[in-house]
């Protein structure tokens, strides 16, 4: 073991989670940046800084000891962010989109489309790297306690 900061770290993996919690920290900046930039519904803006806002702690976990059920909870909510942002474009694709009050086009926007699978990349990638560093900790966890104890 060794100690960072007046806090004992195990001899576990440091790249991973650190990059792990630095991807959590882009997906924050994201949500906090789409709600600033103003493009969506103010009760929109409003959700996701508050996204934005239950992440931050996650991350710092992440970074600091690589808690387990910090890395189960940013699992889990990149893979709800996955879905939602998947039934978003789906739902976008099929429908066409109106300009002005006219008629519904058949032409795709594949802006908004190519924003959304940049989304989703990004979430598919930081519920890896997470559960990823999740079953490597479990690993190591199942390592360590076949090693004799050393007095």
């Amino acid at each position: 073991m060794t100690i960072v900061a007046g806090q004992v770290r195990g001899s576990g993996p440091v790249l991973h989670p650190r990059i792990c919690a630095a991807l959590t920290a882009v997906s924050c900046l994201v949500h906090l940046w789409l709600a600033a930039s103003g493009h969506h519904q103010a009760w929109l803006g409003i959700l996701m800084i508050g996204l934005a806002a239950v992440c931050v702690p996650c991350t710092v976990h992440i970074w600091r000891h690589s808690r387990v059920g910090a890395l189960h909870q940013v699992t889990i909510s990149a893979l709800a962010m996955v879905g939602l942002h998947a039934v978003l474009l789906l739902g976008a694709g099929g429908s066409g989109h109106a300009h002005g009050g006219g008629p519904a086009s058949n032409v795709v926007d594949t802006s908004g489309a190519a924003q959304l699978l940049l989304v989703i990349g990004l979430e598919i990638t930081t519920a890896l790297l997470a559960a990823t560093l999740v079953a490597r900790l479990r690993g190591q966890a199942t390592r360590d306690r076949g090693k004799p104890a050393s007095s």
